[in-house]
């Protein structure tokens, strides 16, 4: 399986930080926000990645992430000219996807909990659409799936007026290869978007859209806005200051997944060694 980071849009929520910097390159306490979506990614053995992103801000993400052999993956850059929804990243990736199942996450969504890194790594051969879904307090600012006794969907809207459920779709979204032709043929919303709730509907009228709930043991959050960047920063720098972990560590991931050895880790670490992030890497290197 393949990944799509889609980390385009004009991040209005977030203005005016976002009229000088991509949303997604904001820091998360230690690291920009998109480390965070290509952890989830690569902890799940997705290697081969495309990154669509807009025209003003391609050049920033090549010069962070490079082509991704640093780390063992295999990295791609593409251009949304225009912020026409998400469901538009299948037609723009369409050659990198060619006859591959895809993985598509949201660059502003934050995931922590070791019990989605091991669903993700069982569903590579999938027939139809997965999507994960997290309880919330404010469902009307999401999409929402409704779902029966048995847990299988009987509706999807997007950001309902009328609630029939409290359970957000949550931006990670697994396909089969067949959701290119479905979004060429996808008609714009009222919002002039091409909708991922849209696909998601044709999936559930083919009786093909899967539902797998997270539980608490999972974390999400949407960083969309000033609150959530900021609740998610203390989430960061509260489990790694007094648990010791480093969320969203590319480099480590790279290594623990022996995608890179401890020569090539330390390479990566040299330009950090200056910052507190340096020297956590350098740890694991003196350590290993």
């Amino acid at each position: 399986m393949k990944g799509i980071i889609v980390a385009g849009g004009l991040g209005t929520r977030l203005y005016p930080l976002t009229k000088v910097i991509s949303k997604h390159l904001l820091p998360i306490y230690d690291k920009p926000m998109i480390y965070y979506p290509l952890s989830v990614f690569m902890m799940a053995n997705i290697k081969q990645i495309l990154i669509i992103t807009t025209p003003t801000d391609y050049d920033q993400y090549k010069r962070l992430l490079g082509n991704g052999t640093q780390l063992g993956c295999h990295f791609q850059y593409a251009v949304q000219n225009e912020p026409n929804g998400i469901a538009q990243a299948f037609i723009i990736g369409e050659k990198f996807i060619d006859n591959d199942n895809i993985a598509l996450i949201l660059g502003d969504n934050f995931f922590y909990g070791i019990d989605l890194s091991c669903h993700l790594q069982k569903l590579t051969n999938i027939d139809g659409a997965y999507i994960f879904t997290y309880e919330v307090s404010n469902p009307n600012c999401y999409g929402i799936v409704e779902l029966d006794r048995n847990d299988k969907p009987i509706s999807i809207e997007e950001k309902p007026n009328e609630l029939k459920s409290n359970y957000a779709v949550t931006g990670l979204y697994l396909f089969d290869n067949d959701v290119i032709n479905i979004a060429k043929n996808l008609q714009q919303s009222h919002r002039g978007e091409y909708e991922i709730t849209d696909i998601n509907k044709v999936y559930l009228q083919r009786n093909k859209l899967h539902v797998i709930k997270l539980d608490k043991t999972v974390v999400w959050f949407d960083m969309g806005t000033f609150q959530t960047l900021n609740d998610t920063s203390q989430f960061v720098r509260s489990m790694e200051i007094e648990n010791g972990i480093n969320i969203g560590c590319i480099e480590e991931i790279a290594y623990k997944k022996s995608y890179i050895d401890i020569y090539q880790l330390k390479k990566l670490s040299e330009p950090l060694i200056n910052s507190g992030y340096g020297i956590y890497l350098q740890n694991i290197i003196n350590g290993s």
